[in-house]
């Protein structure tokens, strides 16, 4: 990641800004943290490191993927247990004032947010797949940040609130996914399945044994609700995932392996089908973006 988008870590406690600041923390070292709260929300992504996070007497583990938010007033703080590895993380912070604005736009923004103040339940586990989709708009708010593109206020307002809603859709789907499975017609919940496996494999074999039925049915029944085969639909997902990935500068070959494609010419070829550029033009494109 670019370092010039890496923020010096700071004890400060309060917004500068009266709607959002966020921040890529990458430290060797660093001091104790304080336990603290403050009035605005706070998302936290792990990315890399030995700490746990403290919310009240609560100590909660973290590892590569892990998403908590902090709602305002609720005392937390990171315990560093050792910093043989570097301590990388996002940090979003959003006032509650935005807050009530993005939910007189719409109440599905808040939901998280809600969630989080109801259930008193603050962290949240994701596969790579999934965290590496939220990454990404991550990265492309950070990259927007520290910009003086055109439109540049106008792109914060719409990055924020994609990720905003990406985050509250992300938790909702998943604590509606067992209460809708058995009422969802089956193509729905292998759409489901498949996003939330796109790196492992998912042949039709895979999927028959998943799903207790033939994969001559599955073909079927997909072919017929959506107008695509099964491998067109994945290979569509795990474009898409890749084209975002190398244009937050993952790299083109961290990012073919990490959506399921098992070799470079193979996802070359289908890269270059589906969008008519090759990966690397893509990634030139993106840098020549940037560096306007």
């Amino acid at each position: 990641m670019k370092k010039k988008l890496q923020t010096q870590f700071s004890n400060r406690q309060y917004m500068l800004s009266k709607d959002f600041e966020i921040f890529y923390y990458n430290d060797t070292s660093l001091t104790k943290v304080s336990t603290h709260s403050h009035d605005y929300y706070e998302f936290y992504f792990f990315l890399e490191g030995d700490v746990s996070i403290q919310i009240g007497s609560t100590l909660y583990p973290v590892t590569f993927g892990d998403i908590m938010l902090m709602p305002p007033h609720v005392p937390h703080r990171p315990i560093i247990h050792s910093l043989d590895v570097p301590y990388r993380r996002f940090v979003f912070w959003i006032s509650q004032e935005y807050c009530s604005h993005l939910l007189g736009i719409s109440p599905d923004y808040a939901y998280l947010m809600q969630y989080v103040q109801t259930s008193k339940s603050y962290l949240f586990h994701n596969d790579r797949v999934s965290f590496n989709a939220v990454q990404s708009k991550v990265l492309r708010l950070i990259e927007e940040m520290h910009s003086d593109r055109f439109g540049r206020a106008a792109q914060l307002f719409l990055c924020v609130n994609d990720l905003v809603l990406h985050l509250s859709r992300l938790v909702y789907d998943r604590n509606s996914f067992e209460k809708t499975t058995e009422e969802l017609p089956l193509y729905q919940n292998l759409c489901a399945f498949i996003e939330g496996h796109l790196d492992e494999d998912l042949s039709l074999e895979r999927l028959s044994a998943e799903f207790y039925v033939s994969k001559y049915h599955i073909a079927h029944v997909f072919k017929d609700s959506l107008g695509l085969s099964v491998h067109q639909y994945i290979t569509k997902k795990r474009l898409a995932l890749c084209r975002e990935a190398i244009i937050s500068n993952m790299g083109i070959t961290k990012a073919y392996q990490t959506f399921g494609f098992g070799d470079y010419s193979s996802f070359y070829r289908a890269f270059k089908k589906e969008y008519g550029i090759s990966p690397k033009e893509c990634l030139d494109m993106q840098l020549i973006e940037y560096d306007k």
